[in-house]
């Protein structure tokens, strides 16, 4: 199960674009590999032909994938990357699993809920 999601807030700790913040766009797994898509990471130019009646050609900036091991979670409290881990919360007949700040204890969120 992977620790990051769909729209959480990361930093780039390795490559060109080190130490840019962003939202994480998208996932993206592959032939074994699991990249993300960063908001304003990793910008790069295509050249697009025109198709008539679909889209104008020309050169657009796109963002691409980067590995997922070149981000980390962004704690805008402390304003440092953390590490993320899992813990199980038990509220009378309910056992919740939760994403935690490794570094505070602090709950992020809540992945799902069971009951005994």
């Amino acid at each position: 199960m992977l620790k990051l999601r769909k729209g959480d807030p990361v930093i780039v700790i390795a490559g060109k674009d080190k130490g840019k913040k962003g939202k994480i766009k998208a996932i993206v797994k592959k032939d074994g590999k699991v990249r993300v898509v960063v908001e304003g990471v990793n910008i790069v130019k295509k050249h697009v032909r025109k198709i008539e009646g679909v889209r104008e050609g020309g050169i657009y900036e796109v963002e691409k994938p980067i590995d997922i091991s070149n981000v980390a979670y962004f704690d805008e409290k402390s304003g440092k990357p953390v590490k993320i881990g899992f813990a199980y919360q038990q509220e009378g007949d309910k056992i919740i699993k939760v994403r935690i700040n490794k570094k505070t204890k602090e709950v992020i969120d809540k992945i799902w809920e069971k009951s005994k």
